[in-house]
């Protein structure tokens, strides 16, 4: 398949690190679970020190309360979860879950799709803020800011997985995955961990600390998804398509890339509403 690839003498062995944290009897906590769970609790605590700290919003005048932070974390876990579980059998899987419909219910076998829990997400905070009286783009912005952390998180596991590894590359810093064939390839995870979670992360921070864009309602969820579309787009180019899907329309594009793209330009448009929106000076 890949005839033109030369397997570098001096590939990254893939470490040995157990997806199973610990297991007691059929109870299993696996990295990848836990990755989601300290991922939300991050957003949590990170949303509530954003709504308690004065000097970032307009006029010194919090949006919220902390405690609508604690109430709405049960919103945020059912959203992703079930979200990212929809998507992942939608857009990535759809003939073998309709197959064998019980599978759906085996979540500790993976399959999540960050697309679906996004979408997911994004519903539970609108339900939400509609039912506390915050502001929409408010709520947007103060839950993006923590995301993502855990992002970065569950790229990780994905690695500790030896699952969604890149293509093939004889890159010295290439990594030979156990289940991945006779290749040494990208570890693609590492990249979206990254880029999507360290880069995004900091991006995010001067947004709101720095740059005081928390004034302007929609500024923050905007750079976030925008950000993280580029982000996803870019990592496509290394990542190995899902073999149920494998390249779109017989080219080079892949779902991740087609599902990213429509959030690059909603991103960019809601930065824009937002500048147009407010218009002062966010030091104001």
């Amino acid at each position: 398949m890949y005839p033109y690839l030369i397997v570098p003498l001096a590939a990254l062995p893939f470490p040995d690190i157990d997806p199973v944290i610990v297991q007691i009897g059929p109870l299993a906590i696996h990295w990848y679970g836990v990755g989601y769970i300290v991922g939300i609790l991050f957003a949590w605590w990170y949303g509530r020190r954003l709504v308690t700290n004065p000097r970032l919003w307009r006029n010194g005048e919090v949006p919220m309360k902390a405690v609508d932070m604690d109430d709405f974390i049960v919103w945020a876990a059912v959203g992703v979860v079930l979200g990212g579980r929809i998507g992942y059998i939608l857009f990535y899987d759809f003939a073998r879950y309709l197959a064998n419909p019980l599978d759906i219910l085996a979540v500790w076998q993976g399959g999540m799709s960050f697309h679906g829990g996004f979408a997911g997400c994004t519903l539970a905070m609108i339900l939400y803020a509609r039912s506390r009286g915050i502001r929409v783009w408010t709520m947007f912005d103060v839950v993006a800011a923590g995301v993502p952390v855990g992002i970065g998180l569950v790229r990780l596991t994905n690695f500790i997985n030896s699952e969604l590894w890149g293509r093939p590359s004889d890159l010295p810093w290439a990594v030979e995955f156990p289940n991945g064939g006779p290749f040494t390839r990208h570890p693609s995870q590492l990249y979206e961990a990254a880029l999507e979670g360290l880069v995004l992360f900091l991006a995010l921070r001067i947004l709101t600390h720095w740059l005081l864009k928390l004034k302007q309602p929609g500024f923050v969820a905007g750079a976030f998804v925008a950000g993280y579309g580029l982000s996803r787009i870019f990592a496509e180019f290394f990542r190995e398509p899902d073999a149920q899907l494998g390249y779109l329309f017989g080219g080079w594009l892949t779902m991740g890339m087609l599902l990213s793209a429509p959030m690059v330009l909603f991103g960019l448009w809601a930065m824009a509403r937002a500048r147009r929106a407010s218009p002062a000076s966010t030091a104001a």
